[in-house]
């Protein structure tokens, strides 16, 4: 039996990079002193999200671009030390920005993944993505996905179909603006934020480590509720509705093996019949 202690943190983060990593140091920490293998930070968490949705780009400049192999990212991975680290950030690539996610340990990079759905106006900050692939990590195969990515079935199974046995989604999922409600647990963005966390692990019966931030920024009020699902869509540990970390001691391989002993959804597949999805249509 081996057991991961995991964690999904729930914070809030802005511009100044150097007042984002003494946070991501702190929560590193905390996590460290918890025993923590695995932690999860929210979409952005290294120089904020952007100001709005609503595609003024004229209203924001953006979070600043980093490289993959710069040294912001190697600071990330020295305060990460023994542990794996994901975190999210604005990714400097070819003349283009991403919103993209990286996965470290003290030894440096071990994934990278660039959002591939942009919702609303966020196509005019940055360039998209265009795959989704598992990696190896100390704590297993690994997959990893940003916000919105996860409103799309296609992106965890296909994570899943790659051998994913974790998958860590990076938010900053932010609560209705047109309808809102009296409270974050009553706010319809907050249900469908918690549902894609639940569905998309129960579907794929995989481990599911959903991080978000918390708080505002510009107009964008974010719903927290970070979380640990387990591969039955069972919620193992959540923040709510506030800043937070929640942490969960997981048993993967023998949760996978439990989910998937009787009813495995990716080995009762029938692609043959889904031609119309695989042809794009």
């Amino acid at each position: 039996m081996s057991i991961v202690r995991m964690a999904a943190v729930a914070a809030e983060f802005g511009r100044d990079l150097e007042a984002d990593f003494a946070v991501v140091a702190r929560l590193i920490e905390q996590a460290r002193e918890a025993g923590v293998r695995l932690l999860a930070l929210p979409e952005a968490c290294l120089g904020g999200y952007l100001l709005s949705l609503d595609g003024d780009a004229e209203l924001d400049e953006g979070p600043p671009p980093l490289e993959l192999d710069g040294p912001e990212i190697r600071r990330l991975a020295a305060l990460a030390g023994d542990m794996v680290v994901v975190a999210g950030y604005c990714e400097a690539a070819g003349g283009a920005r991403y919103n993209s996610v990286v996965c470290v340990t003290g030894d440096g990079v071990l994934g990278n993944h660039r959002k591939v759905h942009q919702p609303l106006g966020e196509g005019n900050g940055y360039a998209s993505g265009d795959r989704f692939r598992a990696f190896d990590t100390p704590v297993g195969r690994l997959g990893m996905m940003i916000c919105y990515d996860k409103a799309f079935p296609e992106s965890a199974r296909a994570l899943a179909l790659d051998g994913a046995e974790i998958v860590v989604c990076a938010s900053a999922w932010p609560r209705s603006r047109t309808n809102p409600a009296p409270t974050l647990a009553e706010d319809r963005w907050t249900r469908r934020f918690d549902l894609f966390d639940r569905v998309r692990a129960l579907e794929n019966q995989i481990v599911w480590v959903s991080a978000n931030q918390a708080g505002t920024f510009g107009a964008l009020h974010f719903v927290a509720s970070a979380k640990v699902v387990d591969p039955g869509g069972e919620i193992l540990a959540t923040t709510g509705y506030g800043p937070g970390m929640a942490i969960a001691d997981v048993d993967v391989a023998a949760a996978l093996a439990a989910a998937r002993r009787s009813m495995a959804h990716l080995r009762d597949r029938r692609p043959e019949a889904y031609d119309l999805v695989a042809a794009g249509a």
